[in-house]
């Protein structure tokens, strides 16, 4: 199974977990990411995904002057943002809990 696949639907939330406390932009969003394990993630990722999520209301963004170079567009969680992140922690540690417990059932018969 292709890592990318298991990322799709997990990476949403993700991203409002790195928003929750401070606004970013989107190559600082990229770099965070990176940060906390996500080597493989892309710009070509991220920026639709923020775009997907603001449009859904869970982001709003303002456009700021940037110290160099053009502007940037920061992001910040909306209260249906947080919402939906609370959703995402509570079915990520239900999932998780079901996953570890059939790894240790089960797990071993992959080395047989």
């Amino acid at each position: 199974m292709k890592q990318t696949q298991l990322l799709k639907g997990v990476l949403e939330g993700c991203v409002l977990l790195v928003v929750l406390e401070n606004e970013v932009y989107g190559y600082e969003m990229i770099q965070m990411l990176k940060k906390y394990g996500f080597k493989e993630i892309v710009a070509g990722t991220v920026y639709p995904l923020l775009q997907k999520l603001e449009k859904q209301g869970c982001l709003s963004s303002t456009i700021k002057p940037s110290p160099e170079g053009p502007d940037r567009k920061y992001y910040c969680i909306t209260t249906e943002g947080k919402a939906h992140c609370k959703d995402f922690v509570e079915q990520w540690k239900n999932l998780e809990s079901k996953v570890d417990n059939l790894i240790c059932l089960k797990g071993e018969k992959l080395y047989e």
